[in-house]
């Protein structure tokens, strides 16, 4: 007979009174999850009661690693591949490309990039909608596919699929509608099965804060970062993470195939935004360092400004598309591959100034509204609409410089969104101070 501390309404009670759980008793909850012996009541209760009490670090590791053993661990051993697995991980926010320049370059450095990325939901876009908007792009190979294009293209970027970490899937989509997403520890373990079940050997964290990010405080970023490094560390996965802005949308673009576009230009060395560049060559720096691919901080920051300078990483790019199905020349013959939208509208402001705050979160609603993300998440995107020519903080905007151009599907559209997008900026007279791009890193030395 076993004993009732591992029944799931006495493991449930224990957290809910605030008690630290026992590594068995989180691996018995998992494992219920996984199989389907905890009834989603069981597993709504649980994350409700971790959502309120918490859980330690301790606790965090075991729960992380739990649900990675949950499913298939990808092993990269027997391909000896010549260079180390390393991968980044973001929060989201508004216009957040990174991802796509940032695999192919450190692919061009010598490391391999197994990316497994989400979809958008409510008002930040998710790499994995950018990727579908590339025609006959497979972001759902399976995982010996995914393998493949890795070792060949040395970058890949996909869905997550239900071979790994299936116990996350389950009690990701039950906390979805309990509203305890938020959960510090929820979002760290989620975060940290996948990663780990790829089998990485260094992973940097882009935690956002501001207006546009998925947790816009400071302090609440602050407190996802420490978390998501500790637990990565404790787990054995070398980890570090930067805490980014997104108090500006990221770059100039946001929307699917908008955001390709702007990626590919930045790859060709055609333009790149100053505070996008900023981001993703940090980044870049600091999987190149965690991967000991370069010796120190300036020579990893070489070694990107070459990737790019010498189009290995734009040729990176390409292989990783061509290899997932996608077409060969997308890098050379983007605008003839990736889908256009009807409609092109400039946003004029309703009056003359400078740009001195802008809600980021209401112009990722504005993509929502065009069809470009979305509200539920089995809601159908057009990868065509979004914005372009986004203005800045401190820019000027006026009759001969709009906010944004809009991209829509109709006229009626369009005109709806130019309203809509108004109200997300605050014009006024003088410039605000320019604040840090990237406020503070966390983790060791790598």
């Amino acid at each position: 007979m076993p004993s009732a501390k591992y029944f799931p309404q006495e493991i449930i009670r224990r957290k809910r009174d605030g008690a630290e759980l026992a590594a068995e008793e989180i691996e018995f909850m998992v494992r219920g999850i996984t199989d389907g012996a905890a009834s989603e009541g069981q597993i709504a209760a649980f994350a409700m009661a971790i959502f309120f009490r918490g859980m330690s670090m301790d606790e965090r590791v075991v729960l992380a690693r739990a649900m990675t053993n949950s499913g298939r661990l990808l092993d990269w051993r027997p391909a000896a591949m010549p260079g180390p697995i390393l991968d980044k991980h973001s929060t989201g926010g508004v216009g957040d490309k990174v991802s796509l320049m940032l695999a192919p370059i450190v692919a061009a450095c010598g490391g391999f990039v197994p990316m497994i990325s989400g979809r958008g939901l409510g008002h930040t876009g998710g790499t994995l909608d950018k990727m579908d908007s590339i025609p006959g792009y497979r972001t759902m190979p399976d995982l010996d596919r995914f393998q493949q294009v890795v070792r060949t293209a040395g970058c890949a970027i996909i869905g997550q699929t239900a071979d790994l970490a299936p116990a996350d899937g389950r009690f990701y989509a039950i906390r979805d509608v309990t509203a305890t997403v938020e959960s510090i520890a929820l979002l760290t373990t989620s975060i940290l099965s996948k990663k780990l079940a790829a089998g990485l050997d260094g992973l940097t964290m882009d935690v956002k804060f501001g207006s546009g990010a998925f947790i816009p405080p400071i302090e609440g970023a602050v407190e996802l970062a420490e978390s998501i490094v500790t637990v990565a560390n404790g787990a054995g996965l070398a980890t570090t993470a930067l805490l980014t802005d997104m108090n500006e949308v990221l770059g100039t673009s946001a929307g699917n195939a908008i955001e390709v576009r702007e990626a590919i230009a930045y790859l060709r060395g055609e333009a790149r935004e100053t505070r996008l560049d900023t981001v993703t060559r940090a980044l870049a720096t600091e999987m190149l360092l965690l991967g000991d691919l370069a010796r120190d901080a300036t020579e990893a920051r070489a070694m990107v400004e070459g990737a790019l300078a010498s189009g290995k990483a734009a040729d990176s790019f390409a292989r990783m598309v061509a290899a997932l199905d996608g077409p060969a020349d997308i890098v050379e013959r983007a605008t003839e591959h990736l889908p256009l939208a009807s409609v092109v509208l400039p946003a004029a402001p309703e009056r003359a100034g400078v740009i001195t705050a802008i809600d980021v979160r209401k112009v990722g609603i504005v993509v929502m509204m065009l069809g470009g993300g979305r509200r539920r998440a089995d809601d159908r995107i057009d990868h065509s609409v979004g914005l372009d020519a986004i203005a800045g903080l401190g820019e000027h905007v006026g009759p001969d410089r709009p906010l944004a151009r809009i991209h829509a599907r109709t006229v009626e559209d369009a005109q709806s969104a130019v309203a809509a997008l108004r109200a997300a900026f605050e014009i006024g007279e003088r410039a605000p101070l320019p604040g840090p791009v990237i406020l503070r890193r966390i983790g060791g030395l790598p």
